[in-house]
């Protein structure tokens, strides 16, 4: 399947950036958001929309808005690119039909996760559209040459935002540190960190009411001997003739690397911020000293 991704920012250096991380896809690029609709318009072929929430003409937030109210672009997955200091940004892209964000300054190594994640996940979509007759079998081997960690999750109770596994890859198992026995026998919660569990619930009510079509976050599994793995998390409703409603298709990718650099260096500023702020002090304790 050729995934075809369109990258809208007025920033030429971050248009260029996004291209060269992505550079296996086929990436098209626009300036700003009247570009990249009349590219839309007229490429029913774009899987995947990258898109800057500040931008000159249109901005992000009504290209979203276009986008949500067209019927064409409903298979379209957008993920918004935003400032770290722009929390609502996200909150407010998200209620309007983005899939996922990607905070700027932009780095290569977690947009390229995030991204990879999502072309797994539109390639399993399409290969499952193709086989309408397709068996628990067929899902068996789609998982499993998938590149990331992949389940085939179920609601375990109508009133119950918990679910239990039905199917799960050999990457998942490596990931999870357990084998498909011990997570079909378990469920989500039970490996889900307490601290996102609640996250994941309120995301998975979302869904199941229809508010999203998608969703992703990074979140903590607990493996058996107690240690964390970070991942980046998507997932989505599985629709198939055969298979019964509340069943999901969730993909997840190890960012455990990086969120350990991530907190070096956030704890590196915190140790910099705390001894420039005892500089004046220390500056009055010599010259007391001294005198």
């Amino acid at each position: 399947m050729l995934i075809k991704i369109l990258v809208a920012d007025d920033s030429a250096s971050d248009r260029l950036i996004i291209k060269n991380a992505l550079e296996e896809y086929c990436v098209l690029t626009a300036c700003d958001g009247v570009e990249a609709m009349r590219m839309l318009e007229e490429d029913d072929g774009i899987n995947l929309l990258i898109l800057d929430l500040d931008m000159p003409k249109m901005d992000g937030f009504q290209v979203l808005k276009s986008l949500k109210g067209d019927e064409r672009f409903r298979k379209l997955r957008t993920i918004i690119l935003t400032a770290s200091d722009e929390p609502e940004n996200e909150s407010k892209g998200l209620k309007l039909g983005a899939a996922d964000y990607i905070r700027k300054p932009i780095h290569v190594s977690p947009l390229k996760a995030r991204i990879d994640v999502h072309v797994a996940l539109l390639r399993a979509e399409q290969a499952l559209a193709q086989q309408p007759g397709v068996k628990m079998l067929d899902i068996d081997m789609l998982l499993d040459q998938l590149p990331v960690g992949a389940a085939i999750t179920r609601s375990s109770a109508p009133k119950c935002y918990d679910e239990v596994f039905v199917r799960i890859n050999s990457l998942y198992e490596q990931i999870t540190g357990r084998t498909r026995e011990e997570l079909i026998s378990s469920s989500l919660a039970k490996i889900t960190h307490p601290d996102d569990l609640e996250e994941e619930m309120r995301n998975s009510r979302r869904l199941r009411a229809g508010e999203i079509k998608v969703y992703s976050m990074d979140k903590r599994y607990i493996k058996p001997d107690g240690s964390i793995v970070w991942v980046h998390s998507i997932v989505a409703p599985l629709t198939l003739a055969n298979v019964q409603p509340g069943t999901y298709i969730r993909l997840d990718k190890d960012i455990t690397n990086r969120k350990a650099v991530e907190e070096a260096l956030h704890e590196s500023e915190r140790s910099k911020s705390v001894f420039l702020s005892h500089l004046p002090g220390l500056a009055y304790r010599c010259n007391y000293d001294r005198n």
